[in-house]
């Protein structure tokens, strides 16, 4: 494999580590340039695509690099290799001079977050049924119009008649459409190729979950909420701010929307379709740098989300998502540091998935620490450092666990 960049040449020996979990400051990814590298995770949070042995071509490091957290799995050399190094202030560069092997990382991270993703909702969400299917584009509608959300509600049935004209609810959607049209005020029904830049008033939706994605939006003005409707509620699982980027997914995999998207007021957005996309890989590296980066987070996040479910102590699952937190906001862990949470007491069951009494006993042997308080319903910790220690405990807890199930195989 050439190397066009002039980035740096690394040479590793048989056995060798590379990179090492949980290590943190990591400044530069790498591409197998000869030789075959391993890579491994500590526990294995759930079945990966691709394999773990990497041959040339292949990269490994990326999500620590971008996203500028610590390190979610080891890289060993399993025979000599040479490698091509990478630092996040060079990737604009790489993307100018080498688009295919750019586009390839994207296009992993889109994939593995997909899988990822469905394998947490899985996990989390075990009593709730969810639906995958375009038909659920009419309980999506039949939902926000119960709660008179006209525009939402509107959107939804629009597009379930589109996909499922002869689906048996298309009679009652088309009479729903016909009793709320005065209310709403729904806007780009069928999308605008020729529209780069659209506007979108308060409450209006940009895509529905299950429908067909061919565009990625990136946020100039107003506010984003990512949602799904499981069951009968409506489940908020992000909230955008300008700058941000959404939609990839579809973009990049062509597969179904997994989540919908509402803007929270008057907003504006940059619709970026595929001939788009082509060309700002080439013409502005810059933007698909936060893309990748953006993507980098997301996959950080969503792995430590899933190493969480494999805690059993319901008390350790909290811990953890707390420590998670901290990681992702890059808290420096002094002891006596304060920080406050953005979530309370009520909403941190269900953000690990556990049914409401296990979730509500935990959260009162959570609250038996003098380092945790809820104040003004938002978790308090008072000490940031003690945190750390208790998250680390029970993960020490959990990998013996595990490792004895290994033996008693």
């Amino acid at each position: 494999m050439s190397n066009p960049l002039q980035l740096s040449i690394v040479t590793f020996n048989k056995g060798a580590y590379i990179t090492v979990e949980g290590k943190a400051n990591a400044d530069q990814f790498y591409i197998v340039r000869t030789g075959k590298v391993q890579v491994s995770k500590e526990v294995q949070v759930v079945s990966e695509e691709g394999g773990n042995i990497l041959n040339p071509g292949d990269f490994f490091g990326v999500v620590a690099t971008m996203s500028g957290h610590s390190h979610i799995e080891t890289g060993q050399a399993i025979t000599d290799v040479s490698l091509i190094a990478v630092s996040r202030d060079k990737f604009d560069l790489l993307i100018e001079k080498n688009t295919p092997v750019a586009m390839k990382i994207i296009e992993s991270f889109s994939k593995q977050l997909r899988h990822f993703d469905e394998a947490l909702t899985r996990l989390t969400q075990k009593t709730i049924k969810t639906e995958s299917e375009p038909s659920h584009l009419f309980r999506i509608g039949e939902f926000y119009a119960r709660q008179n959300q006209f525009n939402q509600a509107y959107y939804a049935y629009y597009q379930f008649l589109k996909l499922c004209p002869g689906d048996e609810n298309a009679a009652k959607a088309r009479e729903r459409l016909a009793k709320i049209k005065p209310y709403s005020k729904a806007v780009f029904l069928d999308g605008d190729d020729k529209v780069f830049t659209r506007e979108y008033p308060k409450d209006n939706m940009i895509f529905a979950e299950n429908m067909p994605g061919k565009e990625l939006y990136i946020i100039q003005k107003g506010t984003v909420k990512i949602t799904k409707i499981m069951g009968e509620n409506e489940v908020l699982l992000a909230v955008l701010k300008p700058g941000d980027i959404f939609g990839e997914m579809s973009l990049i995999e062509n597969k179904p929307r997994s989540a919908s998207a509402i803007v929270m007021e008057d907003s504006v957005m940059l619709a970026v379709n595929k001939e788009n996309f082509a060309r700002m890989v080439t013409s502005q590296p810059q933007i698909i740098t936060r893309l990748t980066t953006l993507l980098a987070k997301r996959m950080w996040l969503i792995y430590k989300q899933l190493a969480n479910t494999l805690i059993s102590d319901p008390v350790g699952k909290l811990w953890d998502y707390l420590f998670i937190q901290l990681e992702q906001q890059r808290v420096l862990l002094k002891r006596g540091d304060n920080f406050t949470f953005s979530f309370g007491v009520r909403e941190i069951g269900p953000m690990v998935g556990l049914p409401p009494a296990v979730g509500n006993t935990a959260v009162m042997e959570l609250l038996k620490s003098p380092i945790i308080k809820n104040i003004d319903n938002r978790i308090v910790c008072t000490d940031v450092e003690g945190l750390s220690k208790q998250a680390s405990f029970y993960r020490k807890m959990q990998r013996i666990e595990l490792a004895k199930r290994e033996n008693k195989r």
